[in-house]
């Protein structure tokens, strides 16, 4: 049954210090701190009742339970049926079905690849005209997210593929407030100050990084997060995407610049826990363990919003361990970029109620509903952060409300066998001894030997 759900009514719902009865729904209409008023100005113009909109994606478990419940707001506001279904082996299932004819409506990609593979092969259709300047006004840094998501479609035409939903960021540095507090240390908001800060833990006594490479296969992988955050830093995003689709090569003096800028903090045997030659063999998961000893084994750790699942059982964010921004260099005028991961909506079987389910992800409810859920953040500038759950979710909220620029994990972006090959073996390399130059025109060699 479809219920059409109005402003007044919502209103009148709560004057009556009541709610609306949407007894399946996890927060009901009218209450609460979201925007309400998108949820029912959405509402008002659809009725597809026995429409039904089929999504797959990457999301199982808890994940696929969260987004489950903000879908239920799509059902209760347009009579549809949605089905999710969650795969771990999603990136191969979409391949397979997209080229049978039998996709879904709508495929959730973890990344940007696949989707603007599949775009140029014809197997996803362009979001609605508009789509693109509308994410441009409405998200922070939205030429980036209207950038990352415009693909050449199969006959060379650039159209917007995908529309960003769920977001992750990894410019973020961990840090011991504790320690911090005892040695009276400042939180540095530029480059500078943190180089400084780092030549301060050491001339205190201190050891001011823990940094580990390890992940069995995939060592090496944390260090070409510290490259790419630190290529949006020193170059241009102009610059940074050519070098993600090899227009500028691996082996270029500005590559070669921001491993050397790496090098500076992780080459330094006073700067690092354990000495430079423990960097490559301590694990990425064990690595923040310093922060968490008393006196403080390590000051900072940087690495992206997913670590504290790695931190010790019991561990409060915002009063054992905190986060800043990876800053900026002052001196190079290139704004606040930030450096993350992301999901989008991309449309592989068009229908009306697909279209609309598009613009239903366009409303701030339909992020703020998993905002208050947990684990979620997004690019969305209408939305409200006090729906947020956790300080420390509002607080990288804030981090990406801020950002002048946003550019997918490099690594990613590369084909595998350089970003999950040569990008990550050659980063070992370096730690261990090899110049930045030798490593950088090695990983130039095997890109070249796969075109």
């Amino acid at each position: 049954m479809k219920h059409t759900l109005y402003v007044s009514a919502a209103a009148l719902a709560l004057s009556a210090g009541g709610a609306l009865a949407q007894s399946d729904l996890p927060f009901a209409v009218g209450e609460g701190a979201f925007d309400w008023d998108s949820y029912t100005g959405f509402a008002e113009q659809y009725d597809l009742s026995g429409a039904t909109v089929e999504i797959t994606g990457p999301w199982t478990g808890n994940e696929k339970e969260k987004v489950d419940q903000v879908f239920r707001y799509f059902e209760e506001a347009t009579g549809a049926d949605v089905n999710y279904s969650g795969s771990d082996s999603f990136e191969q299932d979409i391949v397979i079905s997209t080229r049978a004819g039998s996709a879904p409506n709508l495929a959730v990609f973890p990344q940007p690849g696949l989707a603007a593979d599949l775009a140029s092969q014809g197997l996803l259709t362009p979001l609605p005209d508009g789509t693109a300047e509308w994410v441009a006004e409405n998200y922070a840094a939205g030429q980036s997210w209207v950038d990352l998501a415009t693909y050449e479609g199969p006959d060379g035409t650039e159209d917007l593929y995908g529309l960003f939903y769920r977001v992750d960021v990894k410019s973020l540095v961990w840090y011991s407030p504790i320690a911090f507090d005892e040695m009276g240390y400042d939180i540095p908001e530029s480059m500078e100050e943190l180089k400084e800060l780092t030549q301060q833990i050491v001339d205190d006594g201190g050891t001011p990084w823990c940094i580990g490479l390890g992940s069995g296969a995939a060592t090496g992988w944390p260090a070409t997060d510290w490259v790419e955050d630190l290529m949006l830093r020193t170059q241009s995003p102009k610059d940074y995407d050519a070098w993600v689709a090899n227009e500028m090569p691996f082996d270029n003096p500005k590559v070669v610049a921001a491993i050397e800028e790496f090098g500076w903090f992780a080459r330094n045997d006073e700067f690092v826990q354990g000495g430079a030659s423990n960097v490559a063999t301590t694990d990425f998961r064990d690595s923040p363990a310093g922060l968490f000893t008393i006196p403080a084994e390590c000051y900072m750790h940087r690495q992206a919003s997913f670590i504290p699942a790695f931190f010790p059982d019991g561990t409060e964010v915002g009063q054992d361990v905190d986060f800043f921004y990876f800053p900026a260099y002052e001196d190079q005028d290139l704004g606040t970029p930030v450096l993350g991961a992301g999901t989008l909506f991309s449309i592989t079987q068009p229908s009306d109620a697909t279209s609309a389910m598009i613009e239903f992800l366009k409303t701030p409810i339909a992020h703020e509903v998993w905002m208050a859920l947990g684990g979620f953040l997004t690019a969305h500038a209408g939305v409200n952060p006090d729906t947020y759950v956790e300080d420390a979710q509002r607080a990288q909220g804030q981090i990406l409300a801020d950002a002048t620029t946003f550019r997918f994990d490099a690594s990613d972006l590369m084909p595998s066998e350089i970003g999950a090959g040569a990008f990550w073996s050659g980063m070992v390399d370096y730690v261990t001894g090899a110049s930045a130059e030798e490593v950088a025109s090695d990983i130039q060699a095997r890109w070249d030997s796969i075109q």
